[in-house]
């Protein structure tokens, strides 16, 4: 399978004078199948470039929303296979203990906040709940579990044909409330999405510093996304979701220091916009254009 990153920020960044190299767009990665499926998860504003880029030949596209903190929906009201009849589109992501996930989306796609409702989507619509048990989509195996971040927030583990599997945790805090990472693994939050993944997409947020005024808000540190990874056991890590406050050179320095200091016996690939991996069952390795 391969992934391409369409949006890696926390929330939209400000221009200054570096050059956005790790991007701009809010959440939004792409998987596509080596048969055609299309996965889309998460759907801030990297999906509006991603949707320009379907293959034409797509009649469906799956959108995999983690949570619904508006910098990982902002992009869905402009994502073009919604107003395409000929496009069948499901959308998958967590229900509230009192609303269902279509109740919650329609107050985002109704007015004020967005002139035309959900129910005038002009394309095929389905609109899927989670967590629920592992489901097929295409050629992929996609396994949905709770993860620790404020409001009711999934993490995707996505396998597919060759047992290559990506997962996917942009938004995660796994050692909230602890000093550090639990003795039994079974206890870590995002464990059974993350463990043995050939590439693991995940928060890092913060530097150890900033994390210290932050606790509770519901991302990681840096640090933390590398221990999290080693214990999960995975082939490779895409550092993910860049403070906005963090130019590339930071990015740069922060993520050279925890590569020196956590000594990875795995690749370590912070996502950058536009990058496109191949994932095997043995990691990820870049695609380039």
């Amino acid at each position: 399978m391969k992934v391409t990153f369409w949006g890696t920020r926390g929330s939209v960044a400000t221009p200054g004078s570096e050059t956005l190299r790790y991007g701009g767009n809010t959440s939004c990665v792409q998987v596509t199948g080596n048969c055609g499926t299309v996965l889309v998860l998460d759907a801030g504003t990297g999906i509006r470039p991603m949707s320009r880029e379907l293959p034409p030949e797509a009649r469906r596209v799956d959108v995999l929303l983690t949570h619904l903190h508006m910098d990982h929906i902002q992009g869905l009201g402009f994502f073009a296979p919604f107003f395409d009849p000929e496009m069948e589109v499901h959308v998958w992501g967590p229900a509230s203990a009192a609303h269902a996930l279509r109740a919650r989306l329609v107050r985002y796609l109704s007015p004020p906040l967005f002139p035309v409702h959900l129910r005038d989507l002009p394309c095929r619509l389905h609109i899927h709940d989670l967590p629920q048990d592992v489901c097929e989509v295409g050629e992929f195996r996609i396994l949905t579990n709770l993860v620790c971040h404020p409001g009711p927030t999934v993490g995707y583990r996505i396998t597919g044909p060759d047992e290559e599997t990506v997962a996917y945790m942009p938004d995660h805090e796994p050692l909230l409330g602890a000093c550090r990472f639990a003795t039994q693994r079974d206890w870590i939050s995002g464990m059974a999405v993350a463990e043995g993944a050939s590439l693991l997409i995940h928060d890092a947020q913060y530097t150890d510093d900033e994390y210290a005024f932050r606790v509770g808000w519901g991302h990681s540190s840096v640090n933390q996304a590398f221990e999290f990874a080693r214990i999960a056991g995975v082939s490779a890590l895409s550092p993910f979701h860049h403070d906005p406050m963090h130019g590339d050179e930071q990015i740069d320095k922060i993520f050279r220091k925890a590569i020196r200091k956590h000594k990875t016996p795995f690749p370590v690939m912070p996502a950058k916009e536009g990058d496109t991996f191949e994932v095997t069952k043995k990691g990820a390795v870049e695609v380039f254009a």
